[in-house]
């Protein structure tokens, strides 16, 4: 099922835009050795180990560029996977499939990564109560696809963009002369747009922890790159006042000790920045 933020329109764009870069004048390896008439059959083929992400948004490229193309699906975003596993099957133009086998590969590689690891750390949590955020650290201009498979990995998303959300990082504290004057500022700055957004404002150590509570206006307190006695006497400190959410420096090996502290949320800009692309391929089959 794909999330509010994947529009008809992104969808379009998305994929105008990347055969744009890809194709530009025309794919004259396909135009010079296939004919316009020539059908064919090919399969998605597994070749690694994981969680499968990016069938929806595959079937939505293959729409968009071709609408003749036929997919058969036989695995479903967010199926455990392993080497050998066929996931769908197209049919139809040998040209239309030729010309987007890359790009639905790039994008169902990176995707399954995403899931993979996302799936990953989300087990790592499993029972402590807190819940596996992703960041804005994310490739430009596919930020919403790798959002959409944190999803299908079982995290959830944080805010979308700059748009969605108030986060108040230690750069816009320190430019505004200290958490106090940001908060208020920020206050002022939504009553005079008369909007209602989420306000996160990030805090360093228990003393701006404090800060934050004596002066109130926020929905969530970051607690970064705390150790775990720090986060512990940090999460106590708010006492359920307002949600907390653990980020920097979470790995494999810190991230149950950091749940198990009572934070809300935990964020790991890893699950999009630091993935591995599964090993998937599309190749001809009758």
């Amino acid at each position: 099922m794909k999330p509010a933020y994947i529009t008809d329109d992104f969808l379009k764009e998305f994929v105008d835009a990347a055969l744009r870069e890809d194709v530009g004048e025309g794919d004259h390896s396909t135009l010079a050795s296939i004919s316009a008439e020539a059908q064919s059959r090919a399969q998605l083929l597994v070749k690694d180990e994981g969680i499968l992400a990016g069938i929806e948004f595959a079937r939505a490229i293959f729409q968009y560029a071709d609408k003749t193309l036929r997919m058969e699906i036989f695995l479903q975003d967010g199926a455990a996977i392993k080497h050998g596993d066929v996931a769908f099957t197209i049919s139809g133009s040998s040209r239309s499939i030729l010309t987007l086998e890359r790009l639905v590969l790039n994008c169902m590689q990176r995707m399954s990564a995403i899931a993979t690891k996302t799936r990953h750390y989300v087990s790592l949590i499993s029972g402590t109560g807190a819940q596996l955020l992703d960041t804005r650290k994310t490739t430009p201009n596919f930020r919403l696809p790798e959002k959409w498979a944190v999803l299908i990995g079982g995290g959830h998303n944080h805010r979308i963009g700059l748009f969605d959300m108030i986060m108040l990082k230690d750069n816009h504290i320190d430019m505004a002369g200290g958490i106090s004057a940001a908060i208020n500022r920020t206050k002022d700055y939504l009553r005079a747009i008369n909007k209602k957004l989420p306000v996160e404002i990030e805090t360093r150590n228990l003393s701006e922890v404090q800060e934050v509570l004596d002066t109130g206006g926020v929905d969530i307190i970051m607690l970064d790159n705390m150790d775990l006695p720090t986060l512990h006497k940090a999460v106590q400190l708010i006492g359920g006042r307002y949600k907390t959410e653990a980020s920097g420096g979470v790995t494999e090996s810190t991230i149950r000790g950091i749940a198990e502290t009572g934070v809300d949320y935990i964020s790991v800009g890893a699950l999009t920045h630091a993935v591995k692309s599964l090993d998937l391929s599309l190749k001809a089959t009758r």
